[in-house]
Parts: C-alpha cells; structure tokens; sequence
C-alpha cells in the first residue's frame, strides 16, 4: 500500500526553524507544510501591502527559505506553506529569487490565491456578522482586509501541474497538510471519511511543536524531556487514512496519546463537527495507540459532506492600545504600585479622555485573573502596568505618558518605565457562498 510521509515544519507566523531543517534533514519526508496564518496575521500583512505593494507575505519567508528550498531540492521535498499571506505572488517571485541565487535550476514555484474579496465586500454588506449579528454595514471601524478560508482545490492543482514549491494565502489549516495526500492517493472530493481522516492528519500536523510536547510541558506533570531541543511532528499516511505521527528520532520533545489528545482537541468546538471548506470532520471516536516510543497509531476519525457556504475572515481597524509599565521594588513596594495606579485613573478621569476600557495590573499579583487576590507572602519587587484601549491614538499616548511622569510624580521607588501604543486590528467573520470563489494558480519555474 502506498505511503507518504508529511512534516510540520510550523505552527505559526514566528516560529522556530531549526526543527523544521531537521526535518528535511532527517525526516525521509516526501512533503512538509509551513502554517503561519492566523485570523489577525492575514489582516496585518494586508495592511503592510498597502504600504509596499511588493510586500504582505511573511516577515519570515526570506530567512526561512534560504534554508528551505537548498535542502527540500536536497532531499526531494516538497514544500506547502501560506506564508504567502495576503500576497502570494510576491511571496513566489521571492522564492525564485532565492533558488536562484541557489544555483537550483527546474525548480516550479505555485503561487495560489482567490481568497482575498476585500474588492467584493459591497456585495455583502447584509451579512451577519458571527460575533455581533449584525448586518456587515454596521461593522465599526474601516475594514482592512477579507480573505475566505479556502481549501484543498488550489493546493491539488497546483501539484498537478507539478509544483515543487506552493506558496498560498488563506487556506484552512488542515488542507495545507491534507492536499497532498488527495494529490498522491488520488482520493475523491466527495469521500467524506477519507477527507474526515485526511483532516485528522491535518489537525495534528498543523501546530507543529504541540503535538511533541510543545505548550503541554507542565514540571512534575507532564514532563517533557530536552525541550529546547524539541522536534516536530511526522504523520506517514497510508492510502486508506491510517496514519501515525512520530517525530525524528534524537530530537527533543515526546509523541504519547497525552499530546495528541491534547492536540486533536486544540480549537474544536464540537469533535463530532468540526466544519472546514472540505468537509465536515467527525473526530469523536478518534483513538489514539502508543505503538512505540514516540510513535502513535491514530484511527476512528471520519467526515461527512462539506458546508454550502465558507468563512470569511475580515480584519478591521478597531481602537488603539495605550500602555505604560513601572516596577517598585523593596518593602512596601506592593503598596506604592497600587498607589501608583490610583493616581493614574484618577489623572486620567480628570481629563475627561474619551477611554472604552481600562485596566490596572499589578504583574504578579492579578494581572492574569483580572482578581485582587494578593499573595499570602508580601513580593519583594511588583510591576504596575496602565493599560487603556481608545478610538483616539493621541489619547492612548498620553496614557504611557502619565505612567512616566510617576518617576517624579509619583509613590518613591518608581522605575524601569516605559511606553507604548498598539493598532488594534480585531477581526469579524461572515459566511459566503462556496460558489463564488474559485482559486488562481500562477506557476514560475526557476531557471526558464
């Protein structure tokens, strides 16, 4: 039975590289997928495009791939990532920029896009909008950016048409990683239990260092050996969906039925019911068996047809983020920050500043649990953070602005301060029909 081995080389738009050049390295992969797009990320890099037409696609790409695409060409790996962002074209003329200069010659490079209908909005402005139910119209804040969540169709043509390298921008998550196995197995767009395992594969794969014991690591717990040399996670899949995910062996981290069960949960609202643009995901009778050392058999995930309509992720400018920090140190210290923090509200309230939401944090103390429990044990040193969010980016200045002026206006001890303001880009969801959006591919080919 056919076989193919897929790696995760990330699970988001910063992550690390190293264990993903391992990977290539060590992994005997025919394929690893990059997934460094979240809701927000599609809608930053908009924003930088409008800037730089030239730009929009991840800040990391250049560094990323002038290490990539030597070893995929290497070891005759194929390479899925959307990285593109909201610019794939460019993302892909960088990318044959970087062969070049590489020497590398033959190589195909796919640019795929489609799911950027900022240009489209007007036709769907009496949309409800999920997280409001509100028609689009009355969304507050100008709208930066609208890309839907494609799935595998794009991906699977573009390695039809033989693409080594495939550079996309709004796609599902899990599609990065299950194209491929549609692509290699031939398997049909309407095989809802095989798509409902691909998905599966998709899902496990997609966090990159979750499922070896990234983010689950708690000492004592659930210990995790040689973190900081944590490696990331294969899935071999066979033609009928069984699979198995392991990791290379030597490197850090751990594959058990604990971090897969706590990846295969990770963002499912309901497991019987998880929607992506190919099908609809049944996960509920997963099971998970330890075959070896880092090595688990994954079965019982399932599908059933796909949704009429897709998701719509739209990125708005909502309000700016005004913050200043100062720590106290020594006795009294936690004292002289409350005191410190009394005094800017009360500043703040005098001049009337038109502020949505405030916040006073004592790090340490409640600045996680938003509570005034306090430590049984008075802390030697405190940190007093003021945050304020705002329509008015002048006024989120002058909150960092008080927060200094406590060096000399303020409880004794005050020091370490700073400043600083934040764009807010929150983001909206709506639903279109799957109909009217039909990826583009473009193909360069290195060398010709």
């Amino acid at each position: 039975m056919k076989k193919i081995r897929i790696g995760s080389g990330a699970g988001y738009a910063g992550d690390r590289l190293d264990p993903a050049l391992e990977l290539l390295e060590k992994g005997e992969l025919d394929y690893i997928g990059f997934e460094c797009l979240a809701e927000r990320t599609i809608a930053l890099a908009q924003m930088a495009k409008l800037k730089d037409p030239l730009k929009g696609y991840n800040d990391l790409l250049t560094y990323r791939m002038e290490k990539v695409i030597p070893l995929a060409w290497k070891h005759k790996v194929k390479v899925i990532t959307n990285m593109g962002a909201a610019n794939p074209i460019a993302a892909a003329k960088t990318c044959v920029k970087i062969a070049n200069d590489c020497g590398i010659s033959g190589l195909k490079i796919a640019a795929v896009f489609g799911d950027d209908i900022l240009a489209k909005l007007d036709q769907y402005q009496d949309a409800q909008v999920w997280e409001n139910k509100k028609p689009l119209r009355d969304l507050d804040g100008k709208i930066v950016s609208a890309n839907v969540y494609m799935g595998i169709e794009g991906v699977v043509e573009a390695l039809k048409l033989g693409a080594d390298i495939v550079i996309t921008g709004r796609v599902a998550d899990p599609a990065l990683f299950m194209a491929p196995l549609v692509y290699e197995f031939g398997w049909q767009t309407d095989n809802w239990e095989l798509l409902g395992k691909g998905t599966a594969v998709g899902h496990l794969l997609e966090c990159a260092g979750q499922v070896t014991g990234g983010y689950y690591a708690d000492p004592g717990k659930k210990d995790v050996p040689d973190c900081d040399r944590l490696g990331f996670p294969i899935a071999e899949v066979s033609e009928d969906g069984s699979f198995f995910i392991s990791k290379v062996d030597g490197s850090g981290g751990v594959v058990d039925t604990h971090t897969c069960t706590e990846q295969l949960i990770y963002e499912i609202h309901d497991p019987r019911c998880y929607m992506t643009p190919d099908v609809v995901a049944d996960f509920s009778k997963v099971s998970f068996t330890q075959l070896e050392k880092n090595k688990v058999l994954v079965e019982g995930a399932s599908g059933s047809p796909r949704p009429q309509t897709l998701k719509v992720s739209i990125g708005y400018q909502d309000s700016f983020i005004g913050d200043g920090e100062i720590s106290y140190g020594g006795p009294g210290c936690l004292a002289r920050a409350k005191l410190a923090g009394d005094i800017i509200v009360k500043r703040l309230k005098t001049r009337e500043y038109p502020i949505d939401e405030l916040k006073v944090d004592l790090i340490g103390v409640n600045a996680l649990y938003w509570s005034s429990h306090q430590a049984e044990t008075a802390p030697n040193e405190v940190r007093l953070r003021v945050s304020a969010r705002t329509k008015d980016r002048i006024v989120a200045a002058r909150v960092g602005e008080e927060v200094e002026t406590l060096y000399t206006n303020g409880p004794a001890g005050g020091c370490g301060a700073t400043k600083g303001i934040r764009d807010i880009i929150s983001v909206a969801s709506i639903l279109v029909d799957r109909n009217e959006i039909k990826p583009t591919i473009i193909m360069e080919e290195v060398g010709r």
